[in-house]
């Protein structure tokens, strides 16, 4: 049953990592033992299930998370969150490909949303979906299943029942409407069915109650990618949600339509002041996200009382997080991604499953090529791919007992915006009457605009590396950004100006080795002392 909720209290988000730290020193040591009288049964050991939710565009920095109480309840409290988890490419189709494959943009080639350089179907003209996370665990015996948003493009005019290889079931939308929430057709295992405007029609409850039935019904071992369209804009919410969060607006940072871009990059030098209409529309937009979100909290808690009521919780691990971030209003960018700043590619990470300590916050870096490295080590997996494949890492060690020496894990991440040059398409009701099945395409952000001062579409490509303490960038014109995180988190502060011989000649090298590394390569190129930030200005 879907219960009416309130606009939550919340807390910080670092107040909330305070929260686990906290009680994770409070927890006991070990639980009660068992009576003498009555010793355990042995079990032959369980594959376990694998259960992946993942968000479209959630943020991070600007506490979206904050308004998901059941998520913090129901996975953070239980499980193991990631402070510094990260995407490789802010933007949704290439951040889906690293993370059904596990290998970075400049590998994979998919670095956009729209052909010839990217979407579904340079995806599958690559071949790449003969090899991603489902392939593989659907070879080592796990029964595969894909619900939701798969890849922007997705399916093309002569396929529109498509199902890619490895997967098991298949409940993937087949237009462009599924953005909206409502009066979309869905390719069900093959079939496309349609959906009305009915409240029982709303994208999110559709896949909650589809993915509780696949929980109830499945023979384990299982991998159940669940993808939301929310808080994508329009983010339309349930019914039932439409009237919360009435006063709210984006937090306004230090860095929110920021006074002085003088030190950007020329892109962001050119962008003016927000004007009062699009404050208006930020904030609006930022609402409507919020409002989108609570049927996904309460989709968190439909599917763990599922397991619950099944049995199945002690043997499932529940992994959360976002393809990318979104900025509003911050450095006078209009809604959208593509950048290096931390509203972009900072993003929530969570877990809860067997082994997993509870109320635990890992800082170590992560970021998102790890997950399908991750996924085939705890089904017992081997990915496909080249020798030595993936570039990511398991990320298993980081809550182990015995987690790795910090000198001996990742020291960066590597992120990148790679060339692209049409502007996303739009979708619209008079391109979708004409086109048929021409694969979702997702509704234009804010900030997709060429219109003077007010977007940097299409983006400077470029590669950065984002430390523990720092965000180092080269931008393909030739310029640079520093910011120094600890002192300026912000990223008001551009420090380029100041680097010195030495900083440039070490951080130009670490990022070299990353931005054309490859499987193991990419490993050991993450892993090398980077250049330290008290070397950066002369």
């Amino acid at each position: 049953m879907i219960r009416a909720r309130r606009a939550p209290r919340s807390l910080p988000l670092l107040a909330l990592a305070a929260l686990a730290i906290v009680g994770a020193a409070a927890l006991p040591l070990a639980g009660r033992p068992p009576a003498p009288s009555a010793p355990p049964a042995p079990r032959a050991a369980v594959r376990p299930n694998i259960l992946f939710i993942l968000t479209d565009d959630l943020d991070l920095q600007l506490r979206g998370m904050d308004y998901m109480p059941l998520v913090r309840d129901l996975l953070a409290r239980q499980g193991t969150s990631f402070a510094n988890f990260f995407v490789p490419i802010s933007l949704c189709c290439p951040s889906r490909t690293s993370i059904l494959t596990g290998v970075y943009a400049h590998n994979h080639r998919v670095v956009t949303n729209t052909p010839p350089e990217g979407g579904f179907e340079r995806f599958q003209q690559l071949g790449l979906d003969r090899e991603t996370i489902a392939t593989a665990l659907h070879a080592a015996g796990y029964r595969t299943a894909l619900m939701g948003k798969y890849l922007n493009g997705y399916p093309d005019d002569d396929h529109p029942t498509y199902i890619p290889p490895g997967w098991d079931e298949w409940e993937v939308p087949a237009d462009d409407n599924a953005y909206g929430g409502f009066d979309y057709e869905m390719n069900e295992n093959g079939k496309l069915v349609k959906y009305g405007h009915a409240a029982g029609d709303y994208m999110t409850d559709v896949l909650s109650q589809k993915a509780q039935a696949f929980i109830r019904h499945t023979p384990q071992p299982y991998f159940l990618y669940l993808a939301t369209y929310a808080p994508h804009r329009p983010a339309t919410p349930a019914p039932r949600h439409r009237r919360l969060f009435k006063n709210y607006g984006v937090p306004r940072t230090p860095s929110w339509d920021e006074a002085d871009v003088s030190d950007k990059p020329q892109p962001f030098r050119r962008l003016r002041h927000l004007n009062p209409d699009e404050i208006l529309a930020i904030d609006a937009i930022y609402r409507a996200r919020l409002q989108s979100l609570q049927a996904v909290d309460e989709m968190v808690e439909a599917l763990i009382d599922t397991l619950r009521a099944t049995g199945q919780l002690a043997h499932t691990y529940v992994v959360f997080t976002s393809d990318n971030g979104f900025h509003m209003g911050q450095h006078r960018l209009r809604p959208g991604k593509y950048t290096a700043y931390e509203e972009d590619i900072h993003v929530p990470f969570i877990l809860r499953g067997p082994g997993v300590p509870a109320r635990r916050v890992v800082q170590a870096l992560g970021v998102s090529v790890d997950l399908a490295p991750t996924f085939a080590e705890l089904a017992g997996a081997t990915l496909p791919g080249a020798p030595g494949a993936p570039d990511g890492r398991s990320l298993v060690p980081l809550w182990s007992s015995r987690p790795p020496a910090p000198g001996a894990w990742r020291q960066a991440v590597l992120v990148e915006q790679r060339p692209f040059g049409a502007k996303p398409a739009a979708a619209t009701p008079a391109a979708d009457a004409t086109r048929g099945h021409a694969g979702v395409l997702e509704p234009p952000d804010m900030g997709d605009t060429d219109e003077p001062g007010k977007g940097i579409f299409p983006p400077v490509p470029y590669a950065a590396l984002r430390t523990t303490t720092y965000t180092y960038v080269e931008y393909e014109n030739g310029e640079r950004e520093l910011y120094d995180l600890i002192h300026d988190p912000y990223e008001l502060r551009n420090l380029q100006a100041k680097l010195s011989p030495r900083f440039l000649s070490q951080a130009g090298a670490a990022l070299s080795a990353l931005r054309t590394c490859a499987g193991p390569g990419c490993r050991a190129a993450d892993a090398a002392p980077m250049p330290a930030l008290g070397e950066a200005v002369r």
